[in-house]
């Protein structure tokens, strides 16, 4: 018979591990005793500072209130992420977070649109688009059942520290302490407790690897592999740094094509985060480094600080009896912010195929089959971005522009620029809508479309198509400037005073 299990045990803290308790606490609280192991003398990545809407659904499941949780962690409203220099040098795209138009069963509301281009009228993509246009504006106001949707800017480390006040003592049990070994059962090599440097012992029944790159138990103790993907997605290294706020807070993320790779540029309520994520076979650190400071705004807070990086996952993220969630999972560059998205679907998915009776192997072949889909969705998602570059002004960008793709993401491009159809899997975490704005942002236009839209006739489809985007600017023009909002709803206390 096997044994019950109720013990678990979470090694590392950060984002992935408090989020990981939390969950584990709100969700299966009562049936757990869940004890969780971090070092304040062991720093984490903590860059991840900008999220996706499904972070709103993870919040949701914490009974977390948004402007608490905001105030909290200094954090600003997101929809969407600007692109620049990713086609061709000086070219700019937003890929938003909102929907375009109304689809139906037989197609989606973008084929009108492509038959309208046709023809000759039906304007900017973008402005049938609501998150689009406001993000173009710099607008946002969220109300009681608004649908806009939208996610957050936040400081990271503020956010693990949210959580750590919010749930230990109610539901998680904090161990300070370095993790010196790991012990394991001689016959199943199961982890059995982890071994503080100061001599405790912490055992439990399922384990949660949270320790970052390292991987410390799915790899140093279990030996799960990794399949690394930098023949895809060739950047290796990121420099990071925060500067001073300047300007409007902007309600989006600014990726910038540079020489190498890419530039982020984050705007919370109190400052901005900032990085370079670069190719090391391209750029050297210094290069990156110089390339990085002279192309900030607002003078730096931080010194540039390195993060080198092996961009694949895990062959097994649940291995025995451990499951790893964050960056000992994997890792997929922050291009699109999926990176707090991984940890929490990583958390969502163990919560509902936790293994109280101890049939660890059943339950690990589907986790291991969702999360290996998930990663796959994910990095296809991401090269789209690069092999769609017209860039050929470094070898970088003309690397990324020759290299050979996934047959899964071949196959997607070539349906959608033969026939403009989308329509990802249920289970897939970007939507049509997202597709095509990155497809079309990048000049993939399709050769062919539906013709449903020849049922309405010219006349009314032009009118269908402008009173949508009116209806959508003038929404747009009776929002609030970001920041303005930003202080009325949820500046911290000292900053109202």
């Amino acid at each position: 018979m096997r044994p019950r299990v109720h013990r678990v045990v979470i090694a590392g803290g950060g984002t992935a591990g408090w989020s990981v308790a939390a969950l584990l606490a709100q969700q299966l609280g009562p049936l757990l005793d869940i004890t969780l192991v971090e070092s304040e003398e062991i720093g984490t990545v903590g860059v991840g500072e900008a999220t996706i809407p499904t972070f709103r659904s993870f919040q949701a499941l914490l009974g977390i209130d948004e402007q608490d949780f905001m105030r909290a962690t200094q954090a600003s409203f997101k929809l969407g992420i600007s692109f620049e220099h990713w086609d061709r040098l000086g070219d700019r795209y937003i890929h938003p977070f909102g929907d375009v138009g109304k689809s139906t069963w037989m197609a989606d509301f973008h084929q009108l649109w492509l038959m309208a281009k046709a023809r000759g009228y039906g304007g900017e993509l973008g402005d049938c688009c609501f998150e689009h246009r406001a993000a173009a504006e710099g607008k946002f106001a969220v109300a009681q059942g608004s649908k806009i949707n939208y996610a957050y800017h936040l400081d990271a480390g503020l956010y693990a520290s949210f959580l750590r006040k919010r749930y230990e003592g109610r539901g998680v049990r904090r161990i300070e302490g370095r993790i010196g070994r790991v012990e394991q059962d001689g016959e199943t090599g199961h982890v059995t407790a982890l071994v503080l440097e100061n001599g405790g012992k912490v055992a439990g029944d399922l384990f949660v690897d949270c320790t970052g790159f390292r991987g410390l138990l799915i790899e140093q103790a279990l030996g799960a592999g990794y399949e690394d993907w930098r023949h895809w997605l060739p950047t290796d290294s990121a420099l990071a740094v925060q500067t001073e706020s300047s300007g409007a807070i902007l309600p989006y993320t600014r990726a910038i094509g540079r020489s190498a790779g890419w530039q982020w540029r984050i705007p919370l309520q109190h400052r901005v985060g900032n990085g370079m994520v670069f190719c090391s076979r391209h750029q050297e650190v210094d290069a990156a480094r110089e390339e990085l400071l002279a192309n900030l705004e607002g003078e730096p807070l931080t010194e540039p600080r390195l993060i080198r990086y092996v961009t694949g996952r895990r062959k097994q993220a649940w291995a025995g009896n451990v499951v790893a969630i964050g960056l000992s999972s994997g890792f997929l560059e922050p291009l699109e912010s999926t990176s707090i998205h991984l940890i929490q679907i990583g958390a969502t998915r163990l919560v509902q195929l936790f293994p109280f009776d101890g049939n660890f192997e059943t339950l690990a072949t589907r986790y291991n089959e969702q999360m290996r889909e998930d990663f796959e969705h994910v990095r296809d998602f991401i090269i789209l971005h690069y092999t769609l570059t017209r860039r050929d002004d470094t070898p970088f960008w003309r690397e990324c522009r020759d290299m050979d793709i996934p047959e899964s993401l071949a196959r997607r491009i070539e349906l959608f620029r033969e026939s403009g159809i989308i329509r990802p899997g249920s289970e897939e975490l970007f939507r049509t809508a997202s597709w095509l704005f990155v497809m079309t942002g990048q000049g993939v236009m399709p050769r062919h479309h539906h013709h449903m839209g020849g049922l309405l006739g010219d006349e009314r489809l032009r009118r269908a198509i402008e009173s949508l985007q009116q209806n959508i600017a003038g929404a747009v023009a009776r929002l609030p400037e970001h920041g303005q909002f930003l202080r009325r709803y949820c500046a911290p206390a000292a900053a109202q005073a």
